[in-house]
Parts: C-alpha cells; structure tokens; sequence
C-alpha cells in the first residue's frame, strides 16, 4: 500500500499534472496547427508551384518521382507556426512575470526606524 501511496503523491504533484496538461493542449492545437497549414497557408502560398508542376495536392509534389517535397515543406511550414506561437506565449508570460517583478518590496517599518536611527546617529 506504500508504493500506491507515493505513486499518487508523485502523480499528484503540481508538475506532473501540469506536464500531462499541456500535452493533451498540444496535441489538440497540433491538429489545429495541421488543418491552418494543410487546408489554408499551404495552398496559398504553394498554389503557384504546384500549378507549374501541374499538381492539385501537395501529396504529390515530388522530386524523382519518389522524394515527397510537399509533405516536407508542410512540416517545415507546421513546425515554423508551432514554434512562432510558443514565442509570442513565452514572451507573454515573461511581461507578466516582469511586471510583476517591478513591484517595490514592502520595506518593513522596523527597518525604515532602524535607517532613520543610524542616520541621526551619523549627523
């Protein structure tokens, strides 16, 4: 009963529970993610080569009729976005995080008497 005990404990922690949520967000703004590039952006700005190469689906853009391109540039387009998002999301924190640094510490008022002590001490 022991081992259960400290595997819930662990499972419970603050880090774990928040790892685990935001990996089920990531999997969900993936498919997000996917859909903007596969179905919007990708057609957008691919349209002109594919319709040199005289394909409709960027499945079948290749080079040597076996190296798939297309889903390459797909990843490459996908993984940009992702990581473009996670940018403007950590840079957000980080202002909040700064302004909540900015706050003055609260000096307590033992310590304002005892400066204002040694000053007159001073003079």
């Amino acid at each position: 009963m022991g081992m259960m005990k400290e595997f819930r404990e662990f499972a419970m922690k603050g880090n774990v529970v928040d790892l685990a949520i935001g990996v089920i967000i990531g999997a969900a703004f993936s498919s997000i993610v996917s859909s903007l590039v596969d179905d919007v952006i990708t057609p957008l700005l691919l349209k002109p080569a594919l319709e040199a190469a005289n394909l409709q689906d960027l499945d079948k853009l290749t080079i040597l009729g076996t190296v798939k391109v297309g889903k390459f540039l797909a990843a490459i387009l996908k993984f940009i976005i992702v990581a473009f998002i996670l940018f403007l999301i950590v840079k957000a924190i980080n202002r909040f995080k700064k302004k909540e640094e900015v706050a003055a510490p609260v000096t307590p008022e033992e310590i304002i008497l005892l400066r204002e002590i040694r000053d007159s001490l001073r003079k």
